[in-house]
């Protein structure tokens, strides 16, 4: 799994011209899932985003996390994170995961994240055009990477 962590301020995700999701002071994921991925990566993953202490302290030091300041996160599906793009110039997404899979893993990782944040996590719809829109704080964005763990 690879994930882009960013702090927002507010953000939203609009369908069809109807915002379906928004937050204020929190945390945008933009989740990409590959066909090997598996319940390790979704457990490295949250409980990496739940303590990454991103966020001011008193003092102006990022050494709070989003449950820390009581956050919000909205997670985005997002397929095109898993592009390969050593060959030409069209990426290739023959490492994201085909929808059967994709689909059980992404709503598990959903209710881990609610689980560990102890309150709701909004969403978009997996596989819809969608509008996201942010005001990222720092600006601060991070990708994790279930498969480099050291990146």
């Amino acid at each position: 799994m690879r994930i882009v962590v960013q702090r927002v301020n507010r953000c939203s995700v609009e369908i069809n011209n109807v915002i379906i999701s928004e937050i204020e002071k929190g945390l945008l994921l933009l989740v990409g899932i590959e066909e090997t991925d598996d319940q390790k990566d979704i457990d490295y993953l949250i409980k990496k985003i739940i303590n990454l202490r991103i966020f001011d302290d008193q003092q102006g030091v990022m050494n709070l996390s989003v449950k820390d300041i009581d956050g919000d996160i909205l997670s985005v599906s997002q397929f095109t994170l898993m592009a390969s793009t050593k060959k030409g110039n069209r990426p290739s997404y023959i490492r994201a995961a085909k929808p059967e899979i994709s689909v059980p893993l992404y709503d598990k990782f959903l209710l881990g994240l609610r689980n560990s944040l102890g309150k709701e996590v909004k969403n978009g719809e997996f596989g819809a055009e969608m509008k996201v829109s942010l005001i990222n704080n720092g600006p601060v964005t991070i990708i994790l990477d279930s498969k480099q763990k050291n990146f």
